[in-house]
């Protein structure tokens, strides 16, 4: 038996898929530890696996509301993320991940985990990367949307010049970000290197493990040569109440499939008018609805339409007419294995990307999240729902995407990658 570290920072889309791998990884006979923030060490401990607490808790961020709206903003999140969030905790994440890599034999990055890598070369370690979105690829090869800058992905028509010199640009932007991470590793007495972590600096040598479906990206010339598409590795979250859960299929049964706005686990805190927004749109339909929006549950539902804070995804998109979401890639994962048609309404960092990789496959609308509004949500779900070739293309999808088990695939290379060690 040996013992894996699974490294990861964020919202629950980027904890889920880890948990799916850790357990995969325990029904194999491993030794299986999480290390993330705090926050998570309830979901890490029900799912059956052992947790490690690594600052900075998301709660020690700050009020969540006032995150979520520095964090979104299109233009400069990524950029407070890092230099504002990650950067100024290294050394804190640093000394946590050195604690609970102890006794660790391979170890596995999320493409924010800065010192996961840093651990292992103190430690004499293998370590194996992974990314969760193709976002994090960076291929001029198959150039993503920007968010903040959407627009660049008009030029593909001209070839990759337009984003080879857009890449060169952020490059630029982002060594500046990462200047704390270089000194950093100066006083940690590492060889300097003149990597970029954003970029090629997060991939290991050893594998780079691609958790996102296949139809998403084809792999590019411009891939890290070792990288290996998994699939999803699927984890549903918390088992929610029965009485919940009754409650569900009481109001399902009750009428037609309802129409489902879901915002994840942290646009969430965002919202503002959107949940008014989407019951005036469903309103305007005629139709029934489910919103699932985190623990500010609107009340006064009119009839038709029910609330609630959470409920597995397993249990409610399958039972949609169109589920409608921000494009997180956790979300947007369940989503395509639901089988139904999608309005996708994206927010930053990886969700315009996923959105446009959504719509290409026939499957999605998109619209902006900063353009929604009740007679424009209207018209977009009249106009998915009355085209059948959505639903078409998302059944075939979902019919593709179910023959992979992401978590298991995952799963059996990095114990291959113990044995390679």
């Amino acid at each position: 038996m040996s013992r894996i570290l699974l490294a990861t920072f964020g919202s629950l889309g980027d904890l889920h898929p880890y948990i799916a791998v850790g357990r995969a990884l325990r029904a194999r006979g491993q030794q299986v530890v999480v290390a993330t923030s705090s926050d998570y060490r309830a979901a890490v401990e029900e799912a059956g696996l052992e947790f490690a607490p690594v600052r900075p808790s998301i709660e020690s961020l700050g009020d969540k509301e006032t995150v979520a709206r520095v964090l979104f903003d299109p233009l400069r999140g990524a950029e407070h993320l890092v230099r504002e969030f990650l950067m100024v905790h290294l050394r804190d994440t640093y000394e946590d991940m050195t604690r609970a890599a102890v006794g660790a034999d391979l170890l596995v990055s999320h493409p924010i985990t800065f010192t996961v890598q840093l651990v292992a070369e103190r430690m004499q370690r293998p370590w194996v990367s992974t990314v969760l979105a193709p976002l994090s690829m960076m291929s001029v090869d198959d150039p993503p949307v920007l968010s903040g800058a959407e627009w660049i992905h008009s030029l593909r028509r001209f070839g990759r010049w337009p984003y080879v010199a857009m890449v060169s640009v952020v490059r630029s932007v982002t060594r500046r970000w990462e200047a704390p991470l270089r000194e950093f590793r100066r006083e940690l007495g590492f060889p300097a290197s003149s990597k970029l972590y954003l970029f090629e600096g997060q991939f290991s040598p050893l594998a780079n493990f691609a958790l996102f479906d296949a139809p998403l990206a084809a792999p590019q010339a411009d891939w890290p040569f070792n990288t290996q598409v998994c699939g999803t590795p699927l984890f549903d979250g918390a088992m929610a109440p029965p009485d919940l859960l009754a409650d569900l299929e009481q109001f399902l049964a009750a009428g037609e499939p309802p129409l489902v706005f879901v915002l994840g686990s942290s646009a969430i805190w965002m919202a503002g008018d959107y949940w008014n927004h989407a019951i005036a749109a469903t309103q305007l339909l005629n139709r029934r609805a489910i919103l699932i929006t985190g623990p500010n549950v609107p009340t006064g539902l009119p009839s038709g339409i029910r609330a609630y804070s959470y409920l597995p995804y397993s249990a409610v998109l399958p039972r949609a007419a169109a589920v409608l979401h921000h494009a997180g890639i956790g979300t947007l994962s369940q989503a395509l294995r639901a089988g139904v048609p999608q309005i996708i309404t994206p927010v930053a960092f990886d969700q315009p990307d996923n959105a446009a990789r959504a719509a290409r496959l026939g499957v999605a609308r998109v619209l902006p999240f900063r353009r929604v509004m009740p007679q424009r949500l209207r018209d977009e779900i009249a106009a998915l729902l009355g085209d059948p070739t959505y639903a078409g293309a998302a059944r075939r999808i979902a019919d593709d995407l179910r023959k992979t088990d992401g978590a298991a695939v995952a799963a059996d290379r990095l114990i291959a990658c113990l044995a390679q060690r």
